[in-house]
């Protein structure tokens, strides 16, 4: 079968009829958006090479999970998957909380609506609006302060690096080497640790 030329939703439906090998070229069509969201969680306190991993647990849970009869979007339900996968590693490994997870959904998702229309195949508890909207002016906040900080360059490698790339891919895209790009990350790391302690002080 020519799988690119069904929806995801459809081929959900065909792999539950037995057609095993759909669970392999879904696995590797969400890898972008796994390294997305790896990127953006490895920049407020995550290890990458761990985060990767649980990125697909988390789309392989989405494949598994996902609800066709609900009618919602199988890439905004995985995005929340993994996005909420790589959350609780990052939980895990740290002991505490660096930003409310629903504002890392709507800073690096697709926004607040998506959200809560996913809370019910989730089946976790819905945030209150208010409170989610106060959380989201937050973050916005906190990114604009970020933004500012930083130079021409790191700005334009942190965009990349949020839509995916990683620094070998930055740099050839900047005309960079690689160890710029990478002291360029680690430097972009070093801010939002220490804008996050500002904030908290």
């Amino acid at each position: 079968m020519e799988y690119k030329e069904y929806s995801d939703e459809e081929l959900i439906v065909l792999l539950r009829k037995g057609e095993d090998s759909i669970m392999d070229f879904l696995m590797n069509k969400y890898k972008p958006l796994v390294r997305k969201k790896t990127n953006a969680l490895y920049l407020i306190g995550g290890e990458n090479d761990d985060l990767i991993q649980e990125g697909m647990i988390g789309l392989f849970k989405a494949i598994r999970d996902f609800q066709v009869e609900k009618e919602t979007s199988f890439y905004h339900f995985a995005e929340i998957c993994i996005t909420r996968q790589l959350y609780s590693a990052v939980e895990a490994s740290n002991r505490k909380k660096h930003i409310p997870l629903n504002t890392y959904v709507s800073l690096f998702g697709d926004g607040a609506d998506q959200e809560i229309e996913l809370e019910d195949q989730l089946g976790s508890h819905q945030e209150n609006p208010e409170k989610l909207v106060i959380e989201q002016e937050i973050w916005r906040d906190f990114y604009k302060k970020l933004f500012a900080g930083l130079s021409s360059m790191e700005q334009k490698v942190l965009g990349l690096y949020l839509e995916g790339s990683n620094y070998v891919q930055i740099a050839e895209i900047m005309g960079k080497e690689p160890k710029s790009i990478d002291n360029a990350l680690q430097r972009i790391r070093q801010k939002i640790k220490t804008l996050q302690l500002k904030e908290r002080g």
